[in-house]
């Protein structure tokens, strides 16, 4: 089992920046890929952007394309999402995942809240 933690939300302005970071622990040698996702109380869990372990490659939502950048350090087993021109409705809560096969995100952080204001 991988378990994973979120960090690094907070409260920021419109047009401000903001950067995640999970850090995986536990078995990280499972692991295919990891994720970003956000949700809105009432609503469903978004996908943002994910990066494969191994080879660094990227996907985004077409939502966040141009403002969100993942990005990973192996060494640290921590991912990365810098949010730039943030918006207020990008005001979610952030979780991180990992998945051992592809889109199979099995193991979930508590998630970090960010909040945009007007």
């Amino acid at each position: 089992q991988v378990h994973v933690a979120e960090s690094g939300g907070g409260l920021v302005q419109t047009g401000g920046s903001l950067r995640l970071s999970c850090t995986a622990s536990g078995h990280t040698e499972s692991i295919y890929d990891m994720g970003w996702f956000r949700q809105v109380p009432g609503t469903g869990r978004n996908f943002l952007a994910n990066i494969n372990w191994n080879e660094g490659t990227t996907t985004y939502a077409s939502s966040v394309k141009g403002r969100f950048t993942i990005s990973r350090d192996s060494a640290k087993n921590t991912v990365y999402l810098q949010m730039n021109d943030l918006k207020p409705e990008d005001t979610a809560m952030y979780y991180c995942s990992a998945a051992p096969r592809p889109a199979s995100y099995i193991d979930w952080g508590q998630g970090t809240q960010v909040t945009v204001s007007s």
